[in-house]
């Protein structure tokens, strides 16, 4: 699917081939709370592969068999450069390094991370999955004067679920884009999801996801994700490692 919102602007089809998506975790305080874990000193992330992309229209998140399945709603920042060895303290470097946003849900195998973080694993496989990261469409840079001031919404068959500013996030853009880029140059076309407020919780099969993003109380038509769930017919079948 290739939808083009304006030139110069990515597409749909460009953003499935980003050369990596990178994650920050525990990025909102209560959501730490939430789900009993520690706050971080300093930005934490991991990659879902570009794989798990679900664009708008290609159907919806498949549940592995055996997994309990939790959605959590999130601002994307689409990159327009190279970013490498950015400073902490840069706001302009940072943002003239977005191209766009999207909005997105991290789908993640609550019951498989949690087995593994209880282990010691690496927990790639419950971030994984293929459809685990549904996107909206690419948002204009300019809908979104600033990323640390707009609200974050989702819902589960039409009960809110979570909804809350980003500016409640613990580190803001460019302390993100600045820790990542210290350890991996990021590229144009990257994708970077900035953590998700409190409420996230399970979803199954029959249940509908419709998620948004609200600026100044707007809402913005080409956040708007609306996504169901459904069971797996593949092999796999969580077993504990």
């Amino acid at each position: 699917m290739a939808f083009i919102l304006r030139r110069g602007m990515a597409t749909m089809a460009s953003v499935k081939r980003a050369n990596k998506v990178v994650c920050i975790g525990r990025n909102y305080a209560d959501h730490i709370a939430e789900l009993n874990s520690a706050r971080p000193k300093q930005p934490f992330f991991f990659q879902k592969p570009t794989s798990s992309i679900l664009l708008p229209g290609e159907g919806p998140v498949i549940r592995p068999r055996g997994v309990n399945l939790h959605y959590e709603v999130e601002l994307a920042i689409v990159l327009g450069k190279q970013v490498k060895d950015l400073e902490a303290d840069d706001d302009k470097g940072a943002l003239d390094a977005i191209e766009s946003y999207a909005l997105s849900i991290d789908m993640t195998a609550r019951n498989v991370q949690n087995e593994a973080k209880k282990k010691g694993l690496p927990w790639d496989i419950s971030k994984g999955f293929d459809t685990f990261l549904p996107l909206s469409q690419t948002i204009a840079k300019s809908a979104i004067p600033d990323p640390h001031n707009i609200e974050l919404y989702l819902t589960v068959n039409g009960e809110p679920r979570q909804d809350d500013s980003t500016e409640l996030m613990l580190f803001r853009v460019p302390r993100i884009l600045s820790d990542i880029s210290k350890v991996m140059t990021l590229e144009a076309g990257d994708i970077i999801l900035t953590g998700t407020p409190k409420g996230v919780g399970p979803v199954v099969p029959g249940d509908v996801m419709r998620a948004g993003i609200r600026v100044n109380g707007k809402e913005l038509e080409e956040a708007k994700i609306e996504v169901a769930v459904e069971e797996s017919t593949r092999a796999y079948l969580y077993a504990e490692t």
